[in-house]
């Protein structure tokens, strides 16, 4: 692996939550593991009055007490500034020289806005005032967090806002969905496998579902929640972004033009649902009250911050179809929500049943179909499903699995996602980044379903009790092919009582 050129990381936000949880631990890793550059030094910025030392302090809450973690500390420096006050842009500049005299290193930064959308056009407009967007002689990214907007029309102003600040291949669109090892491994298993690529198109498979559930609620994010919804906040992105993966074609190299190039050509042909179709191919459901393990749960509208007589979909089912040559007339079916029985995000392909039952129909599998489930979170892996005769007399049929899990690979450290996202942003890897075309595609494409729901009220929001797979309505869309699968926590335990 390539070692990433001396570079600062500044982190606007550097107080706030995300920092603490995800990206200070990540780089921690990335230090352990070496993978850091020679000189390399984070600078966060926020409004919070820190010195470096408190900050490097407040690094301890959320850093793990072993080997090496004061000497990364070391790293770490803190610049208060108000991201909104143009003014103070100038002290981050006069920072930014010293910490590069201190360290005699190249004047490379990543900006990282862990912040409120409502600052992603404030600060790189700022920073360009200031000088720090551009250089000749060293490079400037910019990472930006989602929502990369509310709507069609938001996204394409944010896009034109940065545009005038930064060109498209400085900006990074941080997906931490992209991150995750087995999303990047269906690359792999689609495209270097014989067993599997030739049979992937409308030809062998009969569905593609995609399943991403949480066991949690709103968990105290019930104000920001109800101004999103399920559709907003897990499918335009995260989930559109799977499939992608999942239907692109090959490209022609293992780079990021090239993928993303793939991965747009997908979004530009999912079929289009107009807003008088809406009813027929989604489904939304909002969580109600209920008792799960003898404990009693609150219902969505009972939550702190949420509105008494809120709409907002807390479940959302849907179903489409991708209008290309390897895809025509397969359907695709996407379902997210919250308080479901398990946390699990997996994709599964359904192959299409052989044409002719010759051994005992009823017991042959589900639909007659092979399924191939790849596992993104957790316990993480792939499984196989087929049919294999059942000992003793006659020809009866059972399912079986053939199945690999990442655990076993016990020696390799499996990255998290923000290991893996900042350590390709560091070397200038985009692979794994939304760009700015494809997010706009994924607006354009649930935008009916936003215009519907916000000026059709006969649409229903279906209720469905705390601890159950959603509204029974979202079974309609599938049927008749058969139901959703209804995974465990483990990935082979389907099928059997697990506990939820």
């Amino acid at each position: 692996m390539k070692k990433a050129e001396n570079q600062i990381l500044i982190i606007f936000g550097a107080s706030g939550d995300l920092t603490k949880r995800k990206l200070l631990p990540a780089l921690f890793q990335l230090y352990k593991d070496k993978l850091l550059p020679d000189k390399f030094v984070v600078l966060g910025a926020s409004r919070t009055d820190l010195s470096d030392d408190e900050f490097r302090a407040k690094a301890d809450e959320f850093l793990s007490k072993e080997e090496g973690v004061e000497d990364f500390k070391k790293m770490l420096f803190y610049q208060p500034i108000s991201p909104s006050e143009e003014k103070d842009y100038g002290k981050l500049k006069e920072r930014l020289t010293e910490l590069e005299k201190q360290y005699k290193m190249e004047a490379n930064y990543i900006f990282y806005l862990s912040t409120p959308p409502s600052l992603y056009d404030v600060i790189p407009k700022h920073l360009a005032s200031a000088g720090l967007s551009k250089s000749e002689k060293f490079f400037r990214r910019l990472i930006v967090e989602k929502p990369f907007g509310s709507d069609l029309k938001s996204a394409k102003e944010l896009n034109i806002s940065l545009l005038n600040y930064f060109q498209e291949e400085q900006i990074y669109r941080i997906d931490h969905y992209l991150g995750k090892e087995t999303v990047q491994n269906m690359l792999v298993t689609r495209f270097s496998n014989g067993i599997f690529e030739p049979l992937w198109n409308q030809n062998y498979i009969e569905r593609v579902e995609i399943t991403s559930a949480e066991n949690l609620g709103v968990e105290g994010r019930g104000g920001y929640y109800d101004h999103s919804g399920a559709l907003r906040d897990m499918l335009q992105n995260h989930l559109l972004q799977l499939v992608g993966f999942v239907a692109m074609e090959p490209p022609v190299v293992v780079e990021a033009d090239a993928i993303r190039n793939e991965i747009l050509k997908v979004f530009q042909s999912l079929r289009p649902i107009s807003e008088s179709q809406v009813s027929k191919y989604v489904i939304r459901g909002q969580y109600t009250d209920s008792v799960i393990k003898g404990e009693k749960v609150l219902g969505y509208r009972d939550e702190p911050g949420v509105d008494h007589l809120s709409r907002t979909e807390t479940f959302v089912a849907i179903k489409f179809f991708i209008d290309n040559w390897r895809w025509a007339g397969v359907p695709f079916f996407i379902r997210t929500g919250k308080k479901l029985p398990t946390r699990v995000t997996e994709i599964v392909i359904h192959f299409k049943s052989v044409p002719h039952h010759l051994f005992n129909p009823s017991q042959s599998l589900s639909g007659g179909n092979n399924q191939l489930i790849i596992r993104i979170q957790p316990d993480e892996g792939i499984l196989l499903k087929f049919g294999m005769k059942t000992p003793g007399a006659g020809f009866d049929v059972q399912t079986v699995n053939m199945d690999f899990h990442y655990s076993d690979l016990a020696d390799k450290h499996l990255s998290s996602a923000y290991e893996r996202l900042l350590l390709d942003c560091m070397q200038g890897d985009a692979t794994l980044y939304a760009r700015g075309d494809a997010v706009e595609e994924a607006w354009k494409f649930v935008q009916p379903i936003i215009n519907a729901w916000g000026t059709n009220p006969e649409i229903p929001i279906y209720g469905y009790p705390a601890g159950t797979w959603g509204p029974e309505d979202s079974d309609k869309l599938i049927s008749p092919r058969g139901t959703w699968r209804y995974p465990c926590k483990n990935l082979t335990d389907d099928g059997l009582y697990c506990e939820l």
